[in-house]
């Protein structure tokens, strides 16, 4: 299987020689069950129907110490076992992660979080499983099978044959058992990451529940996806217990043909009462493998399962990844160029053959309807995505020759919908810049005027904030990310509606700041008040993924179209009193 190939890619070549090795006294310690009989056949034989005391003492001595061996040896393979699962399970979630932070923004657009970390945390689970307990259990039952037939073969030829006869009928109950329970377990899979999506989705969403007094929808919602889970869970139970009684039928059959062929064949003294004791003692070794084969073919089917899922996020390749020609650039210098720029997403238009230069150090803002393809803007420069047609430069150079890291590096950008992670204030600033001065991170901060709140906090620069910021007011969470975004010293400022939660004094001081930043920066500035955008160099009306006016404050006033019409709407003034 494809899937285990995977799995042991991943391991480390030293914990591969490891897991080889425990796999081998896995073989070995099942080859040893054998042993114990024989002497125990010896002592029936030689010691009872004998009446020789004389060996009993070496007989007994020699099965304590293959059992004492043996106990041991399965030790070590556990314990060897279980370090080179853990290894793997390392790998693989290191791999696994690395893999996400390197996704292209249309995995994540496709793929939802809860599912996500079923992928990372139950599913991974699962392939750590195989290696610890599953393959050694496989290899348990099959090496027992078949070191145990061959053994009996030897004994008494028939009686064996008689025994392994009835393995083909649980072969063909097997087959039957496994060509149903797999599409079962990917349904219970799905019905897995379709709960665990309903519990992530309602805690990072649980002030909006609360506002709309949802939390009885929720619960509903949550208590049938638990519910189809569960019902999938109870199919596969069913379906396994409906299979069952034919195989534990099957494996007592064992037992009754060794106690009824077996004394029909003493009684014709082809066979000694230690080779009945033999084949007593090993007549669980025929049926204990056909008793777990149900249960072992269920952990085989959910790894499949899990392993499958897994391997979608291992395997798959991000489309906006570094070109072979990538040209080095040691800083990005701020001159930014659509031409002719369009975008659909999943097939629909978003922008439409849109142009324009920003020089460096420049301000550049950009106005719109909601939907008008603003945003679109900023994640294209960011190759975030790529353009359908047209092309977007950097200092000359298409972006899509520039590496990602240098590119990104040099843009910072803050959002009005704020991400801040669960760390101090410091941490969060300086996320982008470790090497950032304690000194550095307060200056950054005073720019964006959030020092003044900081220092208030109960630890200052030390408070620890919540996921996404709780505790903080929404102006406050947009001064962090514009502290973090101005803290990397980027040549393009990307604010998207960065101060739409601030009052207007605030916003004053922060456009101030912006004019003295310790560092010269191209500025795109996406905004809806027109105080936020007057005193740009250059203003684009963005409507319907195009750019309908563009020019300065007073230009576009003079338009009289959307940006005259928005300053009216502001201003509280009829329009006709305007003076362009």
């Amino acid at each position: 299987m494809h899937q285990i190939q995977w799995l042991w890619s991943i391991m480390d070549k030293p914990f591969r020689r490891k897991h080889i090795f425990a796999l081998v006294i896995s073989a070995v310690t099942s080859v040893m069950l054998l042993i114990n009989p024989a002497l125990t056949a010896r002592l029936v034989d030689e010691v009872i129907v004998g009446q020789n005391p004389e060996p009993l003492m070496g007989i007994l001595l020699t099965m304590l110490a293959f059992k004492l061996l043996r106990e041991g040896l399965r030790y070590l393979m556990v314990v060897t076992l279980e370090k080179s699962s853990q290894n793997t399970l390392l790998n693989l979630r290191t791999r696994l992660f690395t893999k996400l932070q390197f996704q292209d923004m249309r995995f994540f657009d496709r793929n939802r979080t809860g599912d996500l970390m079923t992928r990372m945390s139950a599913d991974v689970e699962w392939c750590r499983h195989f290696l610890s307990y599953i393959d050694y259990a496989v290899m348990d039952s099959v090496v027992m099978f078949l070191s145990t037939s061959i053994y009996l073969f030897f004994v008494n030829w028939k009686l064996a044959l008689s025994l392994v006869a009835v393995t083909p009928l649980l072969m063909a109950i097997t087959k039957i058992y496994s060509a149903k329970v797999r599409p079962r377990f990917m349904d219970m899979r799905d019905k897995l990451s379709d709960m665990n999506t309903a519990a992530q989705e309602n805690i990072a969403g649980n002030r909006v529940v609360k506002a709309f007094a949802r939390e009885e929808r929720e619960k509903g919602v949550f208590d049938e996806r638990s519910t189809a889970f569960r019902d999938a869970n109870l199919g596969i139970n069913k379906l396994w217990l409906s299979f069952y009684p034919f195989i534990e039928v099957l494996a007592n059959a064992m037992t009754l043909i060794t106690v009824f062929l077996g004394g029909l064949f003493i009684m014709q003294g082809e066979l000694t009462a230690g080779g009945l004791t033999i084949f007593t003692s090993l007549s669980w070794a025929l049926s204990n493998p056909m008793r777990n084969l149900g249960n072992l073919l269920n952990d085989v089917q959910r790894f499949i399962t899990s392993a499958t899922k897994v391997m979608q996020i291992d395997l798959v390749k991000p489309d906006i990844k570094d070109s072979e020609d990538a040209v080095h650039h040691e800083k990005v210098q701020g001159r930014v160029e659509f031409r002719g720029v369009s975008f659909a997403y999943d097939g629909q238009d978003v922008l439409s053959d849109v142009s324009f230069t920003a020089e460096p150090g420049q301000t550049v803002a950009i106005m719109g309807p909601t939907g008008s393809g603003k945003t679109t803007l900023i994640q294209l420069m960011a190759r975030f995505y790529d353009v359908r047609d047209g092309a977007i430069l950097v200092d000359g150079c298409d972006v899509r020759r520039w590496k990602l890291q240098e590119l990104r590096h040099g843009i910072g950008t803050a959002i009005q919908d704020v991400f801040l992670f669960s760390d101090t204030v410091e941490g969060n600033v300086a996320f982008g810049n470790q090497e950032l001065t304690e000194e550095q991170v307060r200056d950054f901060a005073r720019r964006a005027a959030a020092d003044d709140f900081i220092t208030k906090l109960p630890e200052g620069y030390d408070t620890i904030v919540g996921e996404r910021g709780v505790g903080l007011s929404g102006g406050q969470r947009q001064r962090i990310a514009l502290a973090r975004a101005l803290a990397v010293c980027p040549g393009i400022l990307v604010m998207d509606d960065t101060t739409s939660a601030v009052d207007m004094e605030t916003e004053k001081y922060i456009q101030e700041q912006l004019t003295q930043l310790p560092y010269s920066c191209t500025k795109i500035i996406i905004a809806q008040r027109i105080s936020s955008v007057k005193d740009a160099d250059q203003i684009l009306i963005l409507k319907d993924g195009q750019i309908t006016e563009r020019g300065t404050h007073q230009e576009l006033l003079a338009q009289k179209g959307y940006y005259y019409e928005t300053y009216c709407l502001q201003n509280g003034i009829d329009p006709e009193e305007v003076n362009a």
